[in-house]
């Protein structure tokens, strides 16, 4: 597994990288050179989290006590389900906020998030009360 987060983590800086290249270039637009150098930012943090994960005694063990621990399992699970109580809130909001104000686009996408969101739960729900 950690092998496969290295080469991740490799592959994102290079793949930005090309972003950048390819945008001085001048074969794509300045936002996919944006992409590219967030996903060099956030490869290189991989990357380096990567060699002190395998570096450093003592942090290995933290990193695996964190994953393995029951509890901060189920605060991690509870703090995923509150941020999408929190989604289907503020989207909703904002639906009628971009109604009222005549920005049916914006209106559009916010209620269309909600809907993905209620039906990936509705889907989600169905496979896991199946399985337990």
């Amino acid at each position: 597994m950690r092998k496969a987060r290295l080469i991740s983590s490799i592959l994102e800086i290079v793949i930005g990288f090309v972003l950048c290249v390819c945008h001085f270039a001048h074969r794509i637009d300045e936002f996919w050179s944006g992409m590219g150098i967030a996903l060099i930012i956030v490869g290189a943090i991989f990357l380096l989290r990567n060699i002190k994960y395998h570096k450093n005694e003592k942090y290995r063990e933290e990193i695996d006590l964190q994953n393995n621990d029951e509890r901060n399992k189920f605060i991690s699970m509870k703090a995923w389900s509150w941020a999408g109580y929190l989604f289907v809130i503020i989207a909703a909001v904002g639906t009628m906020i971009f109604k009222f104000i005549g920005k049916e686009d914006l209106m559009m996408l916010s209620s269309g998030s909600i809907c993905i969101v209620v039906f990936l739960y509705w889907i989600s729900y169905m496979i896991l009360h199946k399985k337990y």
